[in-house]
Protein backbone atom coordinates (compact mmCIF):
# COMPACT_ATOMS: atom_id res chain seq x y z
CA UNK A 1 0.00 0.00 0.00
CA UNK A 2 1.31 3.41 -0.88
CA UNK A 3 1.90 5.87 1.92
CA UNK A 4 4.70 8.23 2.80
CA UNK A 5 4.73 7.39 6.49
CA UNK A 6 3.08 4.03 7.27
CA UNK A 7 2.90 2.80 10.84
CA UNK A 8 4.29 -0.58 9.81
CA UNK A 9 6.39 -1.41 6.77
CA UNK A 10 7.88 -4.75 5.73
CA UNK A 11 10.50 -4.60 3.00
CA UNK A 12 11.88 -7.67 1.26
CA UNK A 13 11.11 -9.97 4.19
CA UNK A 14 12.24 -13.53 3.56
CA UNK A 15 12.07 -16.52 5.89
CA UNK A 16 13.74 -19.90 5.39
CA UNK A 17 13.17 -22.97 7.53
CA UNK A 18 16.09 -25.09 6.42
CA UNK A 19 15.49 -25.68 2.73
CA UNK A 20 11.88 -24.52 2.88
CA UNK A 21 11.10 -20.97 1.80
CA UNK A 22 8.19 -19.84 3.96
CA UNK A 23 8.32 -16.20 2.82
CA UNK A 24 9.92 -14.83 -0.32
CA UNK A 25 10.70 -11.12 -0.56
CA UNK A 26 7.49 -9.91 1.08
CA UNK A 27 6.84 -6.17 1.13
CA UNK A 28 3.69 -4.67 2.61
CA UNK A 29 2.60 -1.88 4.93
CA UNK A 30 -0.11 -0.72 7.32
CA UNK A 31 -0.94 3.00 7.22
CA UNK A 32 -1.88 4.72 10.44
CA UNK A 33 -5.52 4.39 11.36
CA UNK A 34 -6.38 1.75 8.76
CA UNK A 35 -7.59 -1.86 8.82
CA UNK A 36 -5.51 -4.05 6.51
CA UNK A 37 -6.25 -7.69 5.74
CA UNK A 38 -4.02 -10.60 4.79
CA UNK A 39 -5.74 -13.45 2.96
CA UNK A 40 -4.63 -16.58 1.18
CA UNK A 41 -4.84 -20.37 1.37
CA UNK A 42 -3.56 -22.34 4.33
CA UNK A 43 0.22 -22.57 4.31
CA UNK A 44 0.63 -19.36 2.29
CA UNK A 45 2.83 -17.70 4.94
CA UNK A 46 0.29 -15.45 6.64
CA UNK A 47 0.95 -16.44 10.26
CA UNK A 48 4.68 -16.54 9.54
CA UNK A 49 4.44 -12.82 8.72
CA UNK A 50 2.75 -12.19 12.08
CA UNK A 51 5.43 -14.20 13.86
CA UNK A 52 8.18 -12.14 12.24
CA UNK A 53 6.45 -8.83 13.00
CA UNK A 54 6.10 -9.79 16.67
CA UNK A 55 9.58 -11.26 17.05
CA UNK A 56 8.55 -14.90 17.50
CA UNK A 57 10.59 -15.66 14.36
CA UNK A 58 13.62 -13.85 13.04
CA UNK A 59 13.65 -12.92 9.37
CA UNK A 60 16.25 -14.53 7.13
CA UNK A 61 16.40 -11.26 5.20
CA UNK A 62 14.56 -7.97 4.97
CA UNK A 63 13.46 -5.25 7.37
CA UNK A 64 10.44 -4.58 9.57
CA UNK A 65 9.89 -0.94 10.49
CA UNK A 66 7.49 0.39 13.12
CA UNK A 67 7.10 4.14 13.29
CA UNK A 68 10.15 4.45 11.07
CA UNK A 69 12.38 2.38 13.37
CA UNK A 70 13.66 -1.16 12.66
CA UNK A 71 12.26 -3.82 14.97
CA UNK A 72 13.27 -7.05 13.23
CA UNK A 73 16.15 -7.68 15.66
CA UNK A 74 14.18 -6.98 18.83
CA UNK A 75 12.80 -9.57 21.24
CA UNK A 76 9.02 -10.10 21.47
CA UNK A 77 8.63 -8.19 24.74
CA UNK A 78 10.57 -5.26 23.31
CA UNK A 79 8.35 -5.18 20.23
CA UNK A 80 5.26 -5.33 22.44
CA UNK A 81 6.52 -2.32 24.36
CA UNK A 82 7.01 -0.45 21.08
CA UNK A 83 3.27 -0.77 20.49
CA UNK A 84 2.32 -4.07 18.81
CA UNK A 85 -0.15 -6.52 20.36
CA UNK A 86 -1.55 -9.70 18.85
CA UNK A 87 -4.03 -12.52 19.22
CA UNK A 88 -3.62 -16.07 18.00
CA UNK A 89 -5.50 -18.41 15.72
CA UNK A 90 -6.12 -20.69 18.70
CA UNK A 91 -7.35 -18.76 21.73
CA UNK A 92 -4.71 -18.51 24.46
CA UNK A 93 -6.18 -17.68 27.84
CA UNK A 94 -4.97 -18.51 31.35
CA UNK A 95 -7.02 -21.32 32.87
CA UNK A 96 -7.01 -19.96 36.43
CA UNK A 97 -7.59 -16.28 35.66
CA UNK A 98 -10.81 -14.30 35.59
CA UNK A 99 -11.69 -11.90 32.80
CA UNK A 100 -10.59 -9.02 35.04
CA UNK A 101 -7.26 -10.70 35.78
CA UNK A 102 -6.60 -11.04 32.06
CA UNK A 103 -7.06 -7.31 31.59
CA UNK A 104 -4.78 -6.46 34.50
CA UNK A 105 -1.98 -8.79 33.49
CA UNK A 106 -1.89 -7.20 30.03
CA UNK A 107 -0.94 -3.81 31.44
CA UNK A 108 2.52 -2.51 30.51
CA UNK A 109 5.05 -3.52 33.16
CA UNK A 110 5.86 -0.75 35.57
CA UNK A 111 9.20 -1.74 37.01
CA UNK A 112 8.42 -5.38 37.71
CA UNK A 113 8.96 -8.59 35.79
CA UNK A 114 6.79 -10.44 38.28
CA UNK A 115 3.35 -9.17 37.25
CA UNK A 116 2.05 -12.71 36.79
CA UNK A 117 3.07 -13.63 40.35
CA UNK A 118 1.50 -10.59 41.99
CA UNK A 119 -2.09 -10.31 43.20
CA UNK A 120 -4.53 -8.34 41.09
CA UNK A 121 -4.92 -5.82 43.91
CA UNK A 122 -1.32 -4.73 43.30
CA UNK A 123 -2.31 -2.97 40.08
CA UNK A 124 -1.81 0.79 40.19
CA UNK A 125 -4.70 3.23 39.65
CA UNK A 126 -3.83 3.88 36.00
CA UNK A 127 -3.85 0.14 35.29
CA UNK A 128 -7.20 -0.29 37.04
CA UNK A 129 -8.69 2.62 35.11
CA UNK A 130 -7.47 1.28 31.77
CA UNK A 131 -8.75 -2.23 32.54
CA UNK A 132 -12.15 -0.86 33.56
CA UNK A 133 -12.36 1.21 30.39
CA UNK A 134 -11.64 -1.80 28.18
CA UNK A 135 -14.00 -4.05 30.17
CA UNK A 136 -16.86 -1.65 29.48
CA UNK A 137 -15.85 -1.00 25.86
CA UNK A 138 -15.99 -4.73 25.09
CA UNK A 139 -19.23 -5.25 27.04
CA UNK A 140 -17.63 -7.74 29.42
CA UNK A 141 -18.86 -6.29 32.72
CA UNK A 142 -21.18 -9.23 33.44
CA UNK A 143 -18.25 -11.65 33.06
CA UNK A 144 -15.75 -9.64 35.10
CA UNK A 145 -15.22 -12.21 37.88
CA UNK A 146 -15.76 -15.37 35.87
CA UNK A 147 -12.92 -17.63 34.78
CA UNK A 148 -12.24 -16.64 31.19
CA UNK A 149 -11.79 -20.25 30.06
CA UNK A 150 -15.28 -21.13 31.34
CA UNK A 151 -17.01 -18.69 29.00
CA UNK A 152 -18.57 -19.47 25.60
CA UNK A 153 -16.18 -19.49 22.67
CA UNK A 154 -17.22 -16.14 21.21
CA UNK A 155 -16.79 -14.38 24.55
CA UNK A 156 -13.39 -16.02 25.07
CA UNK A 157 -12.30 -14.57 21.75
CA UNK A 158 -13.56 -11.17 22.82
CA UNK A 159 -11.59 -11.48 26.10
CA UNK A 160 -8.42 -12.31 24.18
CA UNK A 161 -8.82 -9.25 21.96
CA UNK A 162 -9.69 -7.08 24.96
CA UNK A 163 -6.51 -8.26 26.71
CA UNK A 164 -4.45 -7.22 23.69
CA UNK A 165 -6.16 -3.83 23.53
CA UNK A 166 -5.59 -3.23 27.25
CA UNK A 167 -1.85 -3.18 26.58
CA UNK A 168 -2.40 0.08 24.69
CA UNK A 169 -0.97 -0.89 21.29
CA UNK A 170 -0.57 1.30 18.23
CA UNK A 171 -1.07 -1.75 16.02
CA UNK A 172 -3.28 -4.76 16.73
CA UNK A 173 -2.58 -8.03 14.92
CA UNK A 174 -5.54 -10.42 14.76
CA UNK A 175 -5.06 -14.00 13.53
CA UNK A 176 -8.41 -15.34 12.27
CA UNK A 177 -10.48 -13.41 14.81
CA UNK A 178 -13.89 -14.68 13.67
CA UNK A 179 -12.94 -18.33 13.15
CA UNK A 180 -15.55 -20.47 14.89
CA UNK A 181 -17.91 -17.56 15.55
CA UNK A 182 -21.56 -17.49 14.58
CA UNK A 183 -22.99 -14.68 12.46
CA UNK A 184 -24.06 -12.53 15.41
CA UNK A 185 -20.68 -12.87 17.12
CA UNK A 186 -18.92 -11.93 13.87
CA UNK A 187 -21.15 -8.88 13.49
CA UNK A 188 -20.42 -7.82 17.08
CA UNK A 189 -16.68 -8.14 16.51
CA UNK A 190 -16.93 -6.19 13.25
CA UNK A 191 -18.60 -3.33 15.10
CA UNK A 192 -15.96 -3.45 17.86
CA UNK A 193 -13.17 -3.24 15.28
CA UNK A 194 -14.80 -0.24 13.65
CA UNK A 195 -15.06 1.49 17.02
CA UNK A 196 -11.44 0.71 17.89
CA UNK A 197 -10.35 1.95 14.50
CA UNK A 198 -12.28 5.19 14.92
CA UNK A 199 -10.41 5.67 18.19
CA UNK A 200 -7.14 5.53 16.22
CA UNK A 201 -6.06 1.89 16.51
CA UNK A 202 -4.49 0.42 13.37
CA UNK A 203 -5.29 -3.22 12.64
CA UNK A 204 -3.66 -5.97 10.59
CA UNK A 205 -5.72 -9.13 10.40
CA UNK A 206 -5.61 -12.59 8.88
CA UNK A 207 -8.99 -14.04 8.05
CA UNK A 208 -10.64 -16.67 5.83
CA UNK A 209 -14.17 -15.33 6.28
CA UNK A 210 -14.45 -13.34 3.05
CA UNK A 211 -17.70 -11.48 3.84
CA UNK A 212 -16.09 -10.26 7.07
CA UNK A 213 -12.88 -9.27 5.28
CA UNK A 214 -14.74 -7.40 2.58
CA UNK A 215 -16.74 -5.48 5.18
CA UNK A 216 -13.96 -4.42 7.54
CA UNK A 217 -10.75 -4.04 5.54
CA UNK A 218 -9.57 -0.90 3.75
CA UNK A 219 -6.90 -2.80 1.84
CA UNK A 220 -5.89 -6.42 1.23
CA UNK A 221 -2.71 -8.38 0.61
CA UNK A 222 -3.13 -11.81 -0.94
CA UNK A 223 -0.49 -14.43 -0.14
CA UNK A 224 0.26 -17.67 -1.93
CA UNK A 225 3.33 -19.88 -1.53
CA UNK A 226 5.02 -17.32 0.72
CA UNK A 227 4.69 -14.38 -1.66
CA UNK A 228 2.31 -11.47 -2.18
CA UNK A 229 0.46 -12.26 -5.41
CA UNK A 230 -1.99 -9.35 -5.32
CA UNK A 231 -2.92 -6.30 -3.30
CA UNK A 232 -5.47 -3.52 -3.38
CA UNK A 233 -8.92 -2.44 -2.30
CA UNK A 234 -11.14 -5.45 -1.45
CA UNK A 235 -13.46 -4.84 -4.41
CA UNK A 236 -10.52 -4.94 -6.81
CA UNK A 237 -8.89 -7.95 -5.18
CA UNK A 238 -12.04 -10.05 -5.34
CA UNK A 239 -12.15 -9.56 -9.13
CA UNK A 240 -8.44 -10.18 -9.73
CA UNK A 241 -8.09 -13.27 -11.97
CA UNK A 242 -4.88 -14.34 -10.21
CA UNK A 243 -6.63 -14.24 -6.84
CA UNK A 244 -9.69 -16.05 -8.17
CA UNK A 245 -7.51 -18.83 -9.48
CA UNK A 246 -5.29 -19.14 -6.41
CA UNK A 247 -7.72 -18.65 -3.57
CA UNK A 248 -11.26 -17.36 -3.94
CA UNK A 249 -12.41 -19.81 -6.60
CA UNK A 250 -13.77 -19.06 -10.01
CA UNK A 251 -17.19 -18.34 -8.57
CA UNK A 252 -15.73 -15.16 -7.04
Amino acid sequence: MNGADPLLRLSGVTKHFGGIIALANVSCSVPRGRIVGVIGPNGAGKTTVFNIITGAYSATAGTVMLDGQPIQDLKPHQIARRGIARTFQNIRLFASMTVWDHLLVAQPHRGSALRLALPASWADPDALQQAEKVLVFFGLEAHRDRLAKSLPYGIQRKVEIARAVTAGPKLLLLDEPVAGMNEQESDDLRDLLFRLNRDGLSVLLIEHDMPFVMQVCDYLYVFDFGAVIAEGHPDLVRRNPVVLDAYLGQEG
